[in-house]
């Protein structure tokens, strides 16, 4: 077994990367963006629900509250798992069921009926999102772990960005049902890439190896403990907090406060989308000379700048064109700090990456769904909960980033 430890320099071991080829790079994104997608696409088919299944929009929000339920709990179930029974046959089992509960999805009678088939789609869901971190650490150390994963951040970051305007577009012309339909289509293609584009990263003699490792040293499943896993964790999850902020509050920020109509409003959200996806791609690039440590702290610094920046405006009540751009800088820093912190967690858990990855995405969505209502919490002519949440968030991150060792 090799181990894995904090790195105390500016530069890490250098490591092969043809196991991790463009092809199953490609298919482990697709994976982390199955969920976002399914999150975030119907967004703007609420109302049309609403008034076809005879409810009102609380009732409308549970479908969306019992997906990331499913997410958190499925990567607590899948993660595990994997390590005991390997990688394929988790992902298999859960692109299956995802599958069938997006069947159950589009023709749901009733809004009880969609919101079961919700969280059990969901809870298959999650196992695409935990189960393609867990198969890049199988595979790699150090930089190219970090590499890989910020390339995965391109689009799993992107994912919740560019869904709702997809949804947007689709939601006239195909109604609610046909959004869900086009969920469906995801789930089949995700099905078809893992049966014919993964193989097993965690081999029966690596698990055997574990097994040992457990009974002769204690489980490893005690480096989840750790204070270089804890801190990573946390680095991510909160400054994924911020992230989420951002996307539940656009609407009114754009719209209410800044006053643009719906096609600006995707262009603001295309904007910083971009943004996000080259801080990404550049970090990818910097990883191989740059340690991720100080990759992380230079992006934390732009989020600090822009998450403060943009509070000092909303209380003096500047332009409200100048909290898009202090919006712009937190979001597009986040592209160096998603990747990065992802890859250390991991790499300081090497005997159970199916588990850590499990808790940094249950802790992940379920901050997401702490998050959402907050920021809406002053009403649309406010800009002030959105600010404080992304403060609050970024100092999280920034503190547990000074935990973890270096």
């Amino acid at each position: 077994m090799t181990t894995t430890s904090s790195p105390s320099t500016d530069s890490l071991p250098t490591t092969n990367r043809s196991a991790i080829t463009a092809g199953l790079l490609a298919i482990l994104a697709l994976l982390s963006a199955v969920a976002p997608f399914a999150t975030d696409l119907y967004l703007p088919a609420f109302p049309v629900m609403a008034a076809e299944l005879g409810t009102d929009a609380t009732g409308v929000q549970l479908t969306l509250t019992a997906f990331l339920i499913g997410v958190a709990l499925g990567q607590l179930v899948f993660g595990p798992l994997s390590d005991r029974v390997g990688r394929r046959l988790p992902l298999l089992i859960g692109a299956l069921v995802f599958v069938a509960s997006s069947v159950a999805t589009i023709f749901a009678p009733t809004l009880e009926v969609l919101i079961a088939a919700r969280l059990l789609q969901g809870l298959s869901g999650a196992a695409g999102m935990v189960l393609g971190r867990a198969v890049i650490s199988d595979l790699a150390t150090g930089p190219a772990v970090a590499r890989a994963m910020s390339l995965m951040m391109i689009v799993g970051g992107v994912a919740p960005v560019v869904a709702p305007l997809v949804g947007g577009a689709i939601t006239a012309p195909l109604g609610w049902r046909g959004v869900l339909a086009v969920v469906l289509g995801i789930a089949v293609l995700m099905l078809v890439a893992v049966s014919f584009g993964i193989r097993e990263s965690l081999p029966r003699s690596r698990r055997e190896e574990l097994a040992l490792l457990k009974r002769s040293a204690g489980s490893p499943l005690r480096a989840l403990l750790s204070r270089d896993y804890i801190g990573y964790t946390l680095t991510f999850a909160f400054a994924f907090t911020v992230m989420m902020a951002y996307i539940s509050a656009s609407p009114f920020l754009y719209q209410s406060l800044m006053g643009v109509n719906e096609l600006q409003y995707g262009l603001l959200f295309g904007v910083n989308a971009l943004a996000l996806m080259v801080s990404s791609a550049v970090s990818a690039k910097l990883v191989e000379r740059v340690h991720p440590r100080r990759l992380i702290a230079i992006g934390l610094g732009g989020v600090a700048v822009g998450a403060v920046g943009f509070l000092v405006l909303a209380l003096i009540a500047a332009p409200a064109w100048t909290l898009g751009v202090a919006v712009f800088l937190a979001v597009a820093s986040l592209g160096t700090v998603f990747g990065n912190a992802t890859a250390l967690a991991l790499d300081a858990v090497p005997g159970a990456a199916g588990s850590a990855s499990a808790v940094l995405g249950a802790l992940q969505f379920g901050l997401a769904a702490v998050v959402s209502p907050l920021v809406s919490i002053g009403g649309e002519d406010s800009a002030l909960p959105l600010g404080i949440v992304m403060v609050v968030a970024t100092a999280i991150s920034a503190v547990a980033f000074r935990i973890a060792r270096r």
